[in-house]
């Protein structure tokens, strides 16, 4: 490690070639998950030594939702008091116009990302925010209990049911009476759409909007997906689960409630933390799928990125801060303190991350499933279009009308949508 740590050093000394003329102070504007923000601080300390400017970090709520609405009311005020914009993977359309175009700024060195990746942040030619992790998220496991009572890895949802059931019923009987199967994101925002796109798109329902604009979701298959869910609220999931998102479904795993868990990679870092009840004791697969043929595991493609606003007074500062915190070294930083997943490619086979967090590799498995939200479709109009879909996907599991019902609903409100044009 002390060879790393020099290393770094180096690195980050030769990554500021331009330094501002005059120190500045910028602000960063990024939502607290995790320990996200705990190492945000870390890597802003580095910038600030080597270019003297000095940071300061905008704390945002949880839900992504509310991130966004912010977003836009700062946006449309043009306000002037924050520089940078942690992004989500799908804001890039609705946010663009009032972005700066980082195309000729990060010339050398979009090549190091997965070009699927700068792709997501690319409107209309321009590239409006540089990726600084991505995300796919996988099925954690409590590996202890599935080898205490002989079961396996569940590939289908219903495998995970019906394993799910037999765990949490012979730990409550031996006293554990807080355990449950299963753990998810049930809340009404954002991250209800992301677990509901993979029940549907696993179970061969499509993907609510398809790449040519045929509004698909209002078929039989997305309806046994949805009532497939239901049936898990109060038997293998909490009745609370309703209105879990993240960092919820994280706090009832990580006490060691929770057989299985949906969740992101920066989970898997905090459940080995020194104080976890869990550490050692988990495992992560891909997402199961569902039982028909042409079935198969899809995670939602997930991902932050940085972005400058328009109105920033020092913009050309703010690009650097930018490309400092989205280098390979920062990266590599991030991604041995927070298992948050890289977008450098080169990344996946460094030596110290394969030792450190020896999940990052077997992560690419998982990142073979991802499927994107229908933003690029969309366009502008998807902060709408999804908000539609968790709210219909909510009330099915709230047992607020039939899924067939709700997503025939669902049809003709986003075929209007549709029509006043996306």
């Amino acid at each position: 490690m002390k060879f790393f740590h020099a290393f770094l050093a180096l690195a980050v000394g030769a990554m500021l070639a331009v330094v501002p003329a005059h120190a500045v102070d910028l602000s960063i504007v990024s939502g607290d998950t995790g320990n996200g923000i705990k190492v945000l601080r870390e890597i802003l300390d580095r910038y600030e030594k080597q270019s003297g400017n000095k940071v300061n970090i905008v704390v945002m709520p949880s839900s992504t939702t509310d991130q966004f609405g912010q977003y836009k009311l700062w946006l449309a005020a043009g306000n002037t008091d924050i520089d940078v914009y942690q992004t989500d993977v799908i804001w890039a359309p609705q946010l663009a116009s009032q972005l700066v175009d980082l195309t000729s700024a990060a010339k050398d060195v979009v090549g190091e990302h997965f070009p699927s990746i700068i792709q997501s942040q690319t409107v209309n030619g321009k590239l409006i925010a540089l990726p600084i992790f991505t995300d796919a998220p996988a099925l954690y496991y409590r590996k202890d209990l599935l080898d205490k009572y002989g079961a396996k890895v569940p590939t289908t949802w219903k495998e995970l049911a019906d394993t799910a059931k037999l765990v949490m019923d012979k730990e409550r009987a031996a006293g554990n009476k807080d355990m449950w199967g299963f753990v998810f994101q049930g809340n009404a925002y954002e991250g209800l759409t992301c677990d509901a796109l993979e029940w549907v798109m696993s179970n061969g329902g499509g993907q609510i909007i398809e790449p040519d604009g045929t509004v698909s979701i209002n078929n039989p298959k997305a309806a046994a997906a949805l009532d497939m869910v239901k049936g898990w609220i109060g038997t293998i999931s909490p009745p609370g689960v309703l209105a879990y998102q993240e960092e919820e479904s994280r706090g009832v795993w990580q006490t060691g409630n929770a057989v299985f868990m949906r969740n992101w990679p920066y989970a898997y870092a905090l459940g080995n933390g020194p104080d976890a009840p869990i550490k050692g004791k988990f495992d992560v697969a891909p997402l199961p799928a569902g039982t028909d043929e042409g079935a198969r595991p899809v995670a939602t493609l997930g991902g932050w990125n940085l972005a400058v606003s328009k109105y920033s007074k020092n913009p050309d500062a703010a690009i650097d801060m930018v490309k400092f915190i989205a280098s390979p070294e920062m990266q590599k930083y991030r991604t041995l303190k927070t298992s948050n997943l890289p977008t450098i490619q080169v990344l996946y086979d460094d030596a110290d991350i394969a030792r450190e967090q020896p999940i990052i590799p077997r992560w690419r498995q998982v990142f073979l499933n991802a499927a994107p939200r229908p933003s690029a479709t969309v366009k502008v109009k998807y902060n709408e279009a999804s908000s539609q879909f968790w709210t219909a996907v909510h009330k099915t599991l709230s047992g607020e009308g039939s899924a067939a019902d709700n997503l025939a609903d669902l049809e003709v409100t986003l075929t209007k949508l549709k029509g006043s044009g996306w």
